[in-house]
């Protein structure tokens, strides 16, 4: 089997970004994106996918972390997209509704080859560290849209800003660690129409 992997780089006038990612590692991250609390995220989704990430980010971190979490988002994507090439043998879905303290929350995705985010999701703008809680939803739109993916996030309750990323990222990632598993019973592409 071929090796699952991708290198992604991004040079604009806001981020300078390599990405790389190995669908078949051991969850090992190495990362620099400059914003301490989206690297504890950007670990949290390798441990929990067992996607091995290595990623370094130069943003321009002087006006805030927007451009460096959403580019990070589709270059992350757009790995994943590289990596799964025809997408034959996967599982193709995935889901896992996670607690993380007095949150619950649910992701399902589908890696149908079609950009849809449904973000059911209520994040007061808090400041984790340099890191705004809602820029989640930016990372994750940007993964779905750049990684042709229907992602749905539903936080189901919860009180803690904190804990709401947090539970979004494992629960994200062990979807995602679901649907770009190998099925051993699985033939081909898994669709009727033989394409995603």
């Amino acid at each position: 089997m071929a090796a699952r992997t991708a290198q992604i780089k991004r040079d604009t006038a806001e981020t300078k970004i390599t990405l790389g990612i190995n669908l078949d590692g051991t969850g090992h991250a190495q990362l620099a994106t400059g914003v301490g609390f989206f690297d504890h995220m950007l670990n949290l989704l390798a441990r929990h996918s067992l996607i091995d990430l290595d990623i370094k980010a130069d943003g321009d971190l002087h006006v805030d972390a927007h451009h460096t979490v959403e580019d990070v988002g589709i270059c992350f994507g757009k790995a994943l997209t590289q990596a799964l090439g025809d997408k034959a043998g996967i599982r193709r879905y995935g889901s896992a509704t996670l607690p993380m303290d007095e949150t619950l929350v649910t992701s399902a995705l589908d890696l149908s080859g079609r950009a849809v985010c449904v973000w059911k999701v209520e994040l007061p703008p808090e400041m984790l560290g340099t890191f705004n809680a809602p820029l989640a939803e930016e990372f994750w739109r940007a993964v779905a849209g750049s990684g042709l993916m229907n992602l749905h996030v539903l936080c189901h309750y919860g009180r803690n800003s904190h804990h709401i990323v947090e539970a979004i990222f494992k629960a994200t990632a062990r979807a995602l660690r679901q649907a770009v598993e190998l099925d051993p019973r699985g033939v081909g592409v898994p669709s009727t129409k033989g394409v995603l």
